[in-house]
């Protein structure tokens, strides 16, 4: 397989939570493509002449997709809660142990589990034993995840943290501020409602800033925003282009909201941010990295964020981070 390396086209199939099926369709929820962007920066670093064929994680390969796969030089599994304990019965990465026929050396990139479950059952630590690489190192979103896989019996992983993440280790802290902007963004989940406080959230934003802002990352957010009866939320589009627009136009805004991976692109666009805890993934993340969060349910805490003093300080393992890379030097990049 290296042989290839130095004058060919290396072709990287790219499991891609991005692709909402196999004719290539886009996801509907941004925070997709915001981690397949983070993915697709990173591999193009890694390798000089990457051809990337994305296949998409939602739905059963099917005969085209597996021949493309079975020809590929790499196979990376791009990030977000793709892995479960349950893989027969529960699974967003829409593979099954004889998939094994078509591959068998995928390789995690950023990837995080699904919710918190019991350890994995027989039939999942099968599948992953099968489909992934025991050659190669495997990043993980979070420690919980390495520990999954660890009982899982996939021992070579190295917890990197989210890919999205990774441009913060050249921020400096006095780029992001540490007090109270006079504007806020804010998102919300339209499958993780919780009618009550998300009210009681838009009406304590309204009290405490100038202006709202409102992004909707999914694509049922806008619905849910408007169920909620609340007048003066100034609506953006349902485009990262927005979302990036008003980060670059506004100097005097922050975020507040719970969505995960919109609250990372403002801190990767120097805006204080607070991500509230709808799941697993942003409190995995802020036991490692430092990430400002908050569990839901807790106006208080809230309240205390934004009114408060938050010098910018993230952890994130560059030791492992550069670990992962390392075992690609060897092409040249």
């Amino acid at each position: 397989m290296q042989q290839n390396y130095q004058n060919n086209e290396e072709q990287i199939c790219l499991f891609d939570p991005g692709v909402e099926n196999n004719q290539a369709s886009l996801s509907s929820n941004l925070g997709d493509l915001i981690i397949r962007e983070a993915i697709v920066r990173e591999l193009k670093g890694l390798f000089e002449n990457p051809l990337i064929i994305s296949i998409s994680t939602k739905e059963r390969l099917g005969t085209a997709q597996k021949k493309l796969i079975s020809k590929c030089d790499w196979q990376f599994v791009g990030g977000t809660n793709l892995l479960s304990s349950n893989m027969l019965t529960y699974r967003q990465w829409k593979v099954s142990i004889l998939d094994g026929v078509y591959f068998s050396n995928a390789i995690l990139f950023g990837a995080g589990w699904w919710q918190y479950q019991d350890n994995p059952d027989i039939y999942t630590r099968l599948t992953f034993r099968t489909l992934l690489s025991s050659k190669y190192i495997h990043s993980v979103r979070d420690e919980y995840t390495k520990r999954k896989l660890e009982f899982a019996g996939i021992y070579n992983v190295v917890n990197t943290g989210c890919p999205t993440m990774w441009p913060l280790l050249g921020v400096d802290p006095r780029d992001i501020p540490s007090e109270k902007s006079a504007n806020v963004l804010t998102m919300l989940t339209d499958y993780s409602q919780d009618r009550e406080f998300d009210c009681a959230l838009i009406w304590m934003l309204k009290r405490e800033y100038k202006n709202v802002y409102f992004w909707p990352q999914g694509s049922g957010d806008v619905k849910y925003l408007s169920s909620l009866c609340i007048d003066g939320i100034d609506v953006l589009d349902h485009t990262i282009d927005a979302l990036d627009s008003l980060l670059t136009s506004c100097d005097e805004v922050e975020y507040v909201g719970t969505r995960l991976h919109g609250g990372i692109r403002c801190l990767n666009m120097r805006k204080r941010s607070l991500i509230i805890c709808v799941d697993n993934r942003a409190l995995e993340l802020s036991k490692d990295s430092g990430l400002s969060v908050v569990q839901r349910g807790d106006p208080a805490a809230i309240l205390k964020w934004i009114r408060g003093r938050t010098p910018f300080s993230i952890r994130l393992n560059q030791a492992e981070i550069q670990l992962w890379k390392a075992q690609f030097n060897f092409h040249g990049g």
